[in-house]
């Protein structure tokens, strides 16, 4: 179990803890796990570069940059997320939850980075990289073999026009925040499904995000 990786309780309480549960109850005495983010954040970049590194000698550093980006991105954190079953300990306010908290990208992504970064106060580095090498190194060779590194747009273009079904078509969900500082949601649609949904701070990146999930849902249901 997830509480288990974790010894102190504190430090895994403060990793769950999202900003609404303290804004909405005005809990001035207590932390949200922004500053735990900010240092899974850095933790996990640095884990995913050493693991790259010595994963791919031979690899040049663009490649291997596009193949961090691609591990890393929201989309695929947010996934790790729910399939380790993060988003049923998240607290979030009651507003949060009725609006779709635990199912929101950028939440469970953030609360992902958050949870490293409790993993490494608490164990160190080297539980950080057990940890990624069980729930997210895994998926390198399915985004090397399939190139799904690349323009995520043009790589899905390319795959559904070979498969003859209908042209992807991308819809802003959502749209939040201030202007100098947005976050938009986009889904993908091929016919009547949803291929796959992305969260980025333009439209551009949030539609490759929903392209980069698209490709890997599509790969395995067509």
């Amino acid at each position: 179990m997830l509480s288990e990786i974790i010894k102190d309780k504190k430090i895994l309480n403060l990793a769950l803890t999202h900003k609404s549960l303290i804004n909405e109850n005005h809990l001035k005495t207590y932390m949200s796990n922004e500053r735990l983010e900010f240092l899974g954040d850095a933790v996990l970049e640095l884990a995913t570069t050493e693991f790259l590194f010595q994963q791919l000698p031979q690899e040049n550093e663009g490649k291997m940059t596009a193949l961090r980006s691609a591990l890393v991105k929201t989309t695929s954190l947010a996934q790790i997320a729910q399939e380790i079953g993060l988003n049923k300990m998240i607290l979030i306010s009651k507003g949060e939850e009725m609006t779709g908290g635990r199912k929101n990208i950028s939440i469970l992504a953030n609360t992902f980075e958050a949870f490293l970064g409790a993993i490494y106060l608490d164990r160190g580095m080297k539980e950080v990289k057990k940890f990624l090498k069980q729930h997210l190194f895994t998926k390198l060779e399915i985004i090397d073999s399939q190139k799904l590194y690349k323009d995520a747009k043009s790589e899905f273009q390319e795959i559904v026009q070979a498969k003859g079904v209908p042209t992807p078509i991308y819809e802003v969900i959502s749209e939040k925040g201030p202007d100098h500082d947005k976050e938009f949601t986009i889904q993908v649609k091929v016919g009547d499904k949803i291929a796959g949904k992305g969260v980025g701070k333009s439209k551009q990146q949030a539609q490759q995000n929903a392209a980069s999930n698209a490709l890997l849902n599509f790969l395995t249901n067509y």
